[in-house]
């Protein structure tokens, strides 16, 4: 199933008997035919330890399972909207960013910390992001939110890209994360942005950036 693009600021996804999606609570907008909307307890297909990674994330309310015939229109808080297409690869993306995507991709969590170390500890305190990021494996869409737009930078082999933590969106490829931080520690009180902290990705994939640093 794929996603279309209304506008920047909604999608429009096309259901049929057999088929299924999953949307963040109060993101429809309106729909045609016969569809049904129900609140999903355990988080996709990731299970319950998905639903409790989203859950220590912040995210209080849980997704939606979105069944039946007809046409449904997605959008959220007037924030920009980015389709991302999935051929077998892994997205992964901020909780709080994800506005719909395929019942058919595998829902996870991962930990920022097993890629960042004790840094990727230090993002979730001190940058106000959540400490999990959600992960979707498979084939088929997702559509993400941001602030005021989204690029995509690639990411090549050699060629690492620093990003803003609170301006990062969602990465795929085969890229591994790290928190640095450009400042000494004495330095960093209060300060929750990049001017203290920088997210390097480094590999071979895509990073989706958002161009504001506002929470959504």
């Amino acid at each position: 199933m794929a996603f279309r693009e209304i506008n920047s600021k909604m999608i429009e996804a096309r259901l049929v008997p057999g088929q299924r999606l999953f949307s963040q609570r109060g993101a429809m907008l309106a729909y045609r035919g016969d569809v049904t909307f129900t609140p999903n307890l355990t988080g996709g297909q990731g299970g319950v330890m998905s639903m409790i990674g989203r859950r220590v994330a912040g995210e209080a309310t849980p997704l939606m399972t979105v069944e039946g015939d007809g046409t449904v229109m997605f959008g959220h808080g007037g924030h920009h909207i980015q389709v991302v297409e999935l051929s077998g690869d892994t997205l992964y993306v901020e909780a709080d960013r994800l506005l719909a995507f395929d019942g058919t991709l595998e829902q996870g969590t991962m930990f920022l910390g097993s890629q960042g170390g004790v840094m990727g500890l230090v993002r979730g305190q001190v940058t106000g992001q959540g400490l999990f990021t959600t992960t979707l494996r498979g084939h088929g869409s997702v559509a993400v939110m941001a602030h005021g737009g989204v690029i995509e930078l690639p990411i090549t082999p050699g060629r690492p890209v620093h990003v803003d933590p609170q301006a990062y969106v969602a990465h795929h490829g085969d890229v591994r994360n790290k928190l640095s931080t450009a400042l000494g520690w004495r330095d960093m009180v209060g300060r929750s942005s990049g001017e203290a902290f920088q997210l390097e990705l480094s590999g071979s994939g895509v990073v989706y950036v958002q161009a504001s640093e506002e929470k959504l």
